[in-house]
């Protein structure tokens, strides 16, 4: 017989299933740890030797010994590169500073209004200063007073230059020995220095210029023409002579300064005519006694003409007339009858301008004559072969002997 209760079966409980293993644990447990090899290596170090603060001039001592290890050939070339180069510097500066002395001291001595160039030639220039010569010294002196004019430019070149003084910056003063060079009187200044004309100079041939331009006088620009032969006077001296001196009052008249017959003022041959053609013209001027008798003409007939015109027509169609009255000098005349200037159409007030205007103020006014200044100390210095260029006129300069300082 059964029993009334079912006994279950006895077993053991449920256990989870077992997991898979992680591949990359696995590649971790087989890593070594850095952090480990970094203390490792911390401490091993800290075992060794003891911490000092790094050296940053490895590297300068590593170009030390490649410099080291260079050959000796080579280093002496670079030293010698290096000395040679403040050589060069050195005398550089002290060939600067003699030519500034110097400059200044010609200045000074000269009376100039600005210091020269000086160039002093030769290299190396310590071992001129050493030997108390310099071979050749160039000096250009723009702007200088010579009378009435300024000279363009005085370049000279002085060879055989003897020293004075201990060293380059103690120098005193120099020798020259020879010098040659050239001075010019600049066409170009001459225009703009003798300023109280509007003149032009310009060469022509080897010896003479010519000045064409406007003078005022007494409110009027008359043009004026003069010709100027250039010749050396001594040894430092320039004198121009001009001649043909001529001012055109327009087509009015000319005056030329001087006293021959052919000088003064005189009309020119269009106011000649007119005055042949227009009897109130032509009575004017017969109405003077003292020019009647300068054209030879008899009395009676000049009464006659002044009483008729056809008596005047008569003597006014001469051929000789207008030529005659060319001949002229109004100058003299017009200062006892300054109405007859206006009546031939002539300003009276050029009567004072042009008398005080003689031959002598008017060469003067256009001279270019110049002399070179005196140089102080002993020694020579002359003029030689003046010409006239296109530029000016240019002269050569030599000097022997020269002292400064």
């Amino acid at each position: 017989m059964r029993s009334p209760h079912r006994i279950a079966p006895t077993t053991d409980p449920p256990t989870d299933p077992p997991k898979k293993p992680n591949p990359y644990d696995e590649l971790a447990e087989l890593a070594p740890n850095p952090l480990d090899d970094f203390l490792e290596e911390d401490g091993g170090a800290a075992d060794d030797e003891p911490w000092a603060p790094p050296n940053h001039r490895r590297g300068s001592r590593r170009r030390r010994n490649r410099f080291a290890g260079l050959p000796f050939a080579v280093k002496t070339l670079v030293a010698l590169a290096v000395g040679a180069a403040f050589f060069v510097l050195a005398d550089r500066w002290a060939l600067l500073y003699a030519e500034h002395e110097a400059a200044d001291k010609l200045k000074d001595q000269l009376n100039l209004s600005a210091a020269p160039e000086v160039d002093i030639e030769g290299f190396p220039f310590l071992t001129q200063v050493l030997d108390q010569r310099l071979d050749q010294v160039r000096v250009t002196v723009p702007d200088v007073a010579a009378d009435r004019v300024s000279l363009a430019k005085v370049s000279a070149t002085a060879t055989d230059v003897t020293l004075k003084g201990d060293g380059p910056t103690s120098l005193t003063g120099a020798v020259i020995d020879k010098m040659h060079g050239e001075v010019l009187l600049s066409f170009d200044d001459l225009n703009r220095e003798l300023g109280a004309s509007q003149v032009t100079f310009t060469g022509h041939g080897r010896d003479q210029v010519l000045a064409r331009g406007t003078l005022p006088v007494a409110g009027h620009d008359l043009k004026v023409r003069a010709d100027a032969h250039i010749e050396r006077v001594g040894v430092r001296g320039v004198a121009t002579d001009i001649d043909r001196m001529r001012l055109d009052i327009g087509d009015l008249a000319t005056y030329r300064p001087g006293a021959r017959a052919s000088e003064g003022l005189h009309l020119s041959r269009k106011s000649a005519g007119r005055v042949a053609r227009e009897s109130d013209r032509a009575k004017a001027l017969l109405a003077v006694p003292t020019i009647a008798h300068r054209l030879g003409l008899p009395d009676a007939a000049v009464r006659e003409a002044l009483r008729s015109d056809a008596k005047l027509n008569d003597l006014t169609g001469s051929p000789r007339f207008v030529d005659d009255v060319m001949r002229l000098n109004l100058l003299d005349v017009a200062m006892e009858h300054p109405e007859l200037l206006r009546r031939l159409g002539l300003d009276p007030a050029l009567l004072k301008g042009l008398d005080g205007l003689t031959r002598p103020v008017l060469a003067d006014r256009l001279s270019l004559a110049f002399q070179l200044p005196r140089l102080p100390g002993e020694g020579a210095v002359g003029l030689r072969d003046v010409t006239v260029r296109r530029d000016g006129i240019r002269a050569e300069v030599q000097g022997y002997g020269i002292g400064f300082g």
